[in-house]
């Protein structure tokens, strides 16, 4: 007879969760001013709680003059006006805590605004005590101390005039980098994670946390050698003793890098999103903007070595989706004639991956990219910075449009769809940025009213990695030698399988494996029996069987 060993794992919260993220300028608002606010999101905690998440990631509400829609921080520890008070905050905090969804809160800790206490005294004189908060150096022959350039264009070290010296930046100039080498700094950000984590937040979002080891004199930027000696210490100094969530924007990890950050044993962070699969459809060694098509070989590629890759030393974050990324049906799927179904073919895709999935508002429902004609229509200072540049250079409108159609981060950030009214029930007002047009077709309200809605697609597939240790902690296997655009693998877990086929492509496509199918656990077009040794794949189809 053969023994069957049962391992325990130490099971962390955060491993059977599913993470909604919530753009809040975007989401809803309750005050009539055009701009999504805190009580926006307490008056739509019931719709999330059906939807069935059990934590929020909340992009930055504190304090800020928005020159980068709240990334760059004036105060950590107050609430933008635009979005309410702390009182909102705290509520917030609360309501959702009590319908078992956890908050995890952006953490903007690279940079400050430049409207910030410490860069306001930083700016006064040379030997000001918070001047070496950031970082700053003498001109170089006249000019830039070195070629760092800015993610947002042009270069990264912008003149002071009043003191001589260039300082760092690299994002907008309104946004300074903090200097992690003084220990100071550490500390003070390091009391603002403690002022937060006791309000009772479940964890925070990283955002760029692999450029704060950066060594700018040699032009290292990412995965400095003093990184995880500031993550471990962060650790130890803040959430180390609190069972929450930490995940790390992190655009430069590798697998191995990735473990770095999240091998338990190492005590840093939970996860790291990893972007290898976002830049699939941009040309080599070229910018995001630089077009080309995506090739499903390469998507399968990169999914399976994340997949398989990071073992029990590591843990995935499975996304499409997020504030700075085009929607995942327009950009890889068909918006227009198979729009549901390649919504829901990508929903159920990630989903039954091992990982820990986050969904961006709107995913749920199937909201699409807004393409837009001028740059006047633009908001997003990225896209508008990346316009004036190329333009400067000689690039044709007409592609610096397409490439903002394809990539910008507006797409993302149009108002959430809740309704056919006006604004989409977003407000009463005029809403910040341009509602899609579409919004009378693709809503909540319809997608709630349709049983076979998007919606209710990501509703099942929470329930069913709630129900289901295999989706969690199954192992992964590809199926190979199948058309280029099929998808297709097995999880595999305690004398389980479940097989997931998927067909990329708005072609059909056949597919054959040896299995008999017992189960039908989930499927785009509602099929009621699948016979998987000879099946033709419609467009956009995926299913998940047990066999």
């Amino acid at each position: 007879m053969r023994e069957t060993i049962t391992v325990e794992k130490e099971v962390k919260w955060w491993q059977t969760a599913v993470v909604y993220q919530i753009y809040p300028r975007s989401f809803q608002d309750s005050d009539g001013d055009g701009i999504g606010d805190l009580r926006g999101i307490i008056n739509r905690i019931d719709y999330l709680k059906y939807l069935g998440i059990t934590a929020i990631w909340l992009s930055p509400v504190y304090k800020s003059p928005n020159d980068d829609n709240g990334y760059d921080i004036s105060d950590y520890q107050d609430i933008m006006d635009e979005f309410g008070t702390m009182e909102d905050m705290e509520e917030l905090i609360t309501k959702a805590n009590d319908a078992g969804i956890k908050m995890i809160m952006d953490l903007v800790v690279n940079h400050t605004s430049d409207e910030h206490k410490w860069f306001i005294e930083a700016r006064k004189s040379r030997d000001n005590e918070y001047r070496d908060y950031y970082i700053w150096r003498d001109p170089v022959d006249g000019g830039a101390p070195n070629g760092l350039t800015s993610t947002f264009s042009g270069s990264a070290w912008e003149l002071d005039e009043a003191s001589g010296q260039y300082f760092l930046h690299l994002f907008s100039k309104r946004q300074p980098d903090l200097n992690w080498e003084n220990e100071k700094v550490r500390q003070e950000i390091y009391d603002m994670m403690n002022f937060w984590l006791d309000k009772g937040v479940g964890g925070f979002r990283m955002d760029v946390i692999d450029l704060v080891g950066k060594i700018p004199d040699q032009e290292i930027t990412g995965n400095g050698p003093k990184l995880h000696d500031y993550l471990q210490e962060m650790n130890q100094t803040t959430f180390g003793s609190h069972d929450v969530l930490t995940v790390g924007e992190t655009w430069g990890a590798t697998p191995e890098i990735a473990k770095l950050y999240s091998d338990p044993k190492r005590k840093e962070l939970s996860m790291v999103f990893q972007f290898e699969h976002v830049s699939l459809d941009q040309q080599e060694g070229k910018e995001k903007w630089d077009l080309k098509p995506l090739r499903v070989a390469d998507l399968k590629r990169v999914l399976v070595k994340w997949q398989t890759s990071l073992g029990d030393e590591g843990w995935n974050s499975l996304f499409w989706n997020n504030h700075d990324l085009p929607r995942i049906v327009s950009r890889w799927g068909n918006d227009q004639q198979f729009h549901d179904q390649s919504a829901k073919m990508f929903a159920v895709l990630l989903h039954m991956m091992k990982g820990t999935p986050y969904i961006y508002q709107g995913e749920e429902i199937g909201m699409t990219n807004y393409p837009v004609t001028t740059i006047d229509e633009v908001e997003d200072i990225e896209s508008v910075n990346m316009y004036h540049d190329r333009l400067a250079n000689g690039y044709a409108v007409e592609d610096i449009i397409a490439s903002i159609n394809a990539k910008g981060r507006d797409n993302a950030r149009t108002p959430i769809q809740w309704d056919d009214s006006d604004n989409a029930g977003f407000t009463i007002g005029t809403p910040w940025l341009h509602v899609n047009p579409n919004y009378k077709q693709i809503n909540v309200k319809h997608n709630l009213e349709n049983k076979d809605s998007i919606f209710h697609t990501y509703r099942r597939l929470i329930q069913l990695r709630q129900h289901n240790p295999i989706i969690v902690w199954g192992d992964f296997e590809l199926i190979e030698h199948t058309p280029e655009d099929v998808f297709a693998y097995y999880r595999k877990y305690d004398g389980q399988r479940w097989l997931i086929v998927a067909n990329i492509s708005s072609q059909k496509n056949e597919f054959s494996v040896d299995e008999e199918v017992t189960e039908i656990i989930i499927s785009n077009y509602n099929r009621q029996e699948i016979v998987v040794k000879s099946v033709t794949l419609k467009p956009y189809e995926i299913f998940a069987v047990r066999v």
